[in-house]
Protein backbone atom coordinates (compact mmCIF):
# COMPACT_ATOMS: atom_id res chain seq x y z
CA UNK A 1 0.00 0.00 0.00
CA UNK A 2 1.21 3.42 -1.05
CA UNK A 3 1.33 6.07 1.26
CA UNK A 4 0.01 9.38 0.23
CA UNK A 5 1.94 12.67 0.55
CA UNK A 6 -1.63 13.46 3.23
CA UNK A 7 -1.32 10.12 5.00
CA UNK A 8 2.28 10.85 5.77
CA UNK A 9 1.65 14.25 7.56
CA UNK A 10 -1.02 12.88 9.47
CA UNK A 11 1.18 10.47 10.97
CA UNK A 12 3.96 12.50 11.50
CA UNK A 13 1.31 14.89 13.72
CA UNK A 14 0.36 11.68 15.26
CA UNK A 15 4.43 10.47 16.55
CA UNK A 16 4.88 14.46 17.26
CA UNK A 17 2.43 14.09 19.67
CA UNK A 18 3.07 10.67 20.92
CA UNK A 19 6.11 11.76 21.50
CA UNK A 20 5.40 15.34 23.52
CA UNK A 21 5.33 13.27 27.16
CA UNK A 22 4.58 15.10 30.23
CA UNK A 23 6.83 16.72 32.54
CA UNK A 24 7.23 14.86 35.53
CA UNK A 25 8.72 17.62 37.86
CA UNK A 26 5.66 19.03 39.22
CA UNK A 27 5.13 15.34 40.67
CA UNK A 28 8.22 14.96 42.09
CA UNK A 29 8.43 18.13 43.42
CA UNK A 30 5.17 17.50 45.36
CA UNK A 31 6.31 14.25 46.62
CA UNK A 32 9.37 15.64 47.90
CA UNK A 33 7.54 18.55 49.49
CA UNK A 34 5.12 15.71 51.05
CA UNK A 35 7.84 13.93 52.77
CA UNK A 36 9.17 16.87 54.28
CA UNK A 37 6.26 18.58 55.54
CA UNK A 38 5.23 14.99 56.99
CA UNK A 39 9.02 14.25 58.39
CA UNK A 40 8.98 17.93 59.65
CA UNK A 41 5.60 17.52 61.49
CA UNK A 42 6.73 14.50 63.16
CA UNK A 43 9.61 15.75 64.42
CA UNK A 44 7.94 18.86 65.87
CA UNK A 45 5.43 16.41 67.86
CA UNK A 46 8.17 14.45 68.97
CA UNK A 47 10.11 16.84 70.22
CA UNK A 48 7.42 18.85 72.10
CA UNK A 49 7.35 21.72 69.84
CA UNK A 50 3.90 21.06 69.32
CA UNK A 51 1.24 20.00 71.95
CA UNK A 52 3.92 19.84 74.64
CA UNK A 53 6.61 17.66 75.51
CA UNK A 54 6.56 14.27 77.56
CA UNK A 55 8.54 15.30 80.17
CA UNK A 56 6.21 18.26 81.18
CA UNK A 57 3.07 15.62 80.43
CA UNK A 58 4.72 13.53 83.09
CA UNK A 59 5.12 16.12 85.70
CA UNK A 60 1.84 17.57 85.14
CA UNK A 61 0.43 13.90 85.63
CA UNK A 62 2.14 14.26 89.14
CA UNK A 63 0.68 17.15 90.42
CA UNK A 64 -1.53 16.47 93.59
CA UNK A 65 -5.20 17.70 92.79
CA UNK A 66 -6.84 19.99 95.53
CA UNK A 67 -9.20 18.03 98.22
CA UNK A 68 -12.76 18.44 96.93
CA UNK A 69 -14.27 21.05 99.73
CA UNK A 70 -16.83 19.29 101.51
CA UNK A 71 -19.97 19.55 100.27
CA UNK A 72 -23.46 17.23 100.57
CA UNK A 73 -26.72 17.57 99.02
CA UNK A 74 -29.39 17.55 101.45
CA UNK A 75 -32.43 16.23 99.55
CA UNK A 76 -36.09 18.60 99.73
CA UNK A 77 -39.35 16.49 99.86
CA UNK A 78 -40.97 16.92 96.45
CA UNK A 79 -43.83 19.09 95.79
CA UNK A 80 -46.86 18.88 93.73
CA UNK A 81 -48.31 22.33 92.95
CA UNK A 82 -51.90 22.70 91.79
CA UNK A 83 -52.02 25.30 88.97
CA UNK A 84 -55.75 25.91 89.12
CA UNK A 85 -57.34 26.25 85.47
CA UNK A 86 -55.88 28.92 84.64
CA UNK A 87 -53.87 26.92 81.65
CA UNK A 88 -53.52 23.52 80.06
CA UNK A 89 -51.17 21.94 82.72
CA UNK A 90 -52.87 21.49 85.76
CA UNK A 91 -50.04 20.45 87.96
CA UNK A 92 -46.54 20.87 88.37
CA UNK A 93 -44.01 18.27 89.77
CA UNK A 94 -41.45 20.15 91.93
CA UNK A 95 -38.05 17.94 93.18
CA UNK A 96 -34.73 19.86 94.13
CA UNK A 97 -31.48 19.30 96.31
CA UNK A 98 -29.60 21.97 98.32
CA UNK A 99 -25.78 22.03 97.96
CA UNK A 100 -24.38 22.32 101.48
CA UNK A 101 -21.20 22.75 103.30
CA UNK A 102 -21.12 19.51 105.24
CA UNK A 103 -20.87 21.68 108.69
CA UNK A 104 -24.19 23.26 107.80
CA UNK A 105 -25.62 20.11 107.26
CA UNK A 106 -27.57 19.58 110.42
CA UNK A 107 -28.63 23.18 110.49
CA UNK A 108 -30.33 22.78 107.06
CA UNK A 109 -32.00 19.45 107.27
CA UNK A 110 -33.59 21.16 110.52
CA UNK A 111 -35.19 24.03 108.35
CA UNK A 112 -36.22 21.97 105.73
CA UNK A 113 -40.09 22.71 106.68
CA UNK A 114 -39.09 26.19 106.18
CA UNK A 115 -37.80 25.97 102.97
CA UNK A 116 -40.73 23.49 101.59
CA UNK A 117 -43.01 26.68 102.92
CA UNK A 118 -40.65 29.27 101.05
CA UNK A 119 -40.60 27.13 97.81
CA UNK A 120 -44.58 26.18 97.84
CA UNK A 121 -46.02 29.77 98.80
CA UNK A 122 -43.10 30.61 95.86
CA UNK A 123 -44.26 28.34 93.01
CA UNK A 124 -48.02 28.88 93.75
CA UNK A 125 -47.46 33.09 93.26
CA UNK A 126 -45.46 32.73 90.05
CA UNK A 127 -47.67 33.30 87.12
CA UNK A 128 -48.05 30.16 84.77
CA UNK A 129 -46.96 32.02 81.77
CA UNK A 130 -43.68 32.06 83.66
CA UNK A 131 -43.80 28.38 84.83
CA UNK A 132 -44.52 27.09 81.30
CA UNK A 133 -41.46 29.70 79.28
CA UNK A 134 -38.45 26.86 79.28
CA UNK A 135 -36.17 30.14 79.76
CA UNK A 136 -37.57 31.41 82.87
CA UNK A 137 -36.00 28.43 84.78
CA UNK A 138 -32.80 30.68 85.40
CA UNK A 139 -34.74 33.07 86.69
CA UNK A 140 -37.06 30.76 88.73
CA UNK A 141 -34.56 29.07 90.38
CA UNK A 142 -32.41 31.88 91.21
CA UNK A 143 -35.48 33.38 92.79
CA UNK A 144 -35.64 30.34 94.79
CA UNK A 145 -32.39 30.16 95.83
CA UNK A 146 -32.37 34.07 97.18
CA UNK A 147 -35.09 32.80 99.22
CA UNK A 148 -33.96 29.65 100.83
CA UNK A 149 -30.51 31.39 101.30
CA UNK A 150 -32.82 34.30 103.31
CA UNK A 151 -34.60 31.17 105.57
CA UNK A 152 -31.20 29.12 106.56
CA UNK A 153 -28.72 32.15 106.95
CA UNK A 154 -26.49 33.12 104.43
CA UNK A 155 -23.25 31.19 103.35
CA UNK A 156 -24.77 28.09 104.46
CA UNK A 157 -26.68 26.89 101.06
CA UNK A 158 -24.67 27.18 98.12
CA UNK A 159 -26.29 26.10 95.23
CA UNK A 160 -30.40 24.61 94.41
CA UNK A 161 -30.25 21.66 92.08
CA UNK A 162 -33.69 21.31 90.16
CA UNK A 163 -33.79 17.38 89.75
CA UNK A 164 -37.77 17.48 88.51
CA UNK A 165 -39.85 20.09 87.23
CA UNK A 166 -42.45 19.11 85.27
CA UNK A 167 -45.88 20.41 84.23
CA UNK A 168 -48.98 17.86 83.79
Amino acid sequence: MKKTGENMADEEEVEEEGSKKKSKMPLIIGLVLALAGGGGGFYAVQSGMLFGSHEEAAADSHVEAEPMPNVVFVPVDPLIINLGGRSRNQFLRFRSSLEVDGAYEAEVTALLPRVLDILNGYLRAVDVKDLEDPSALIRLRAQMLRRIQTVTGEGQVKDLLIMEFVLN
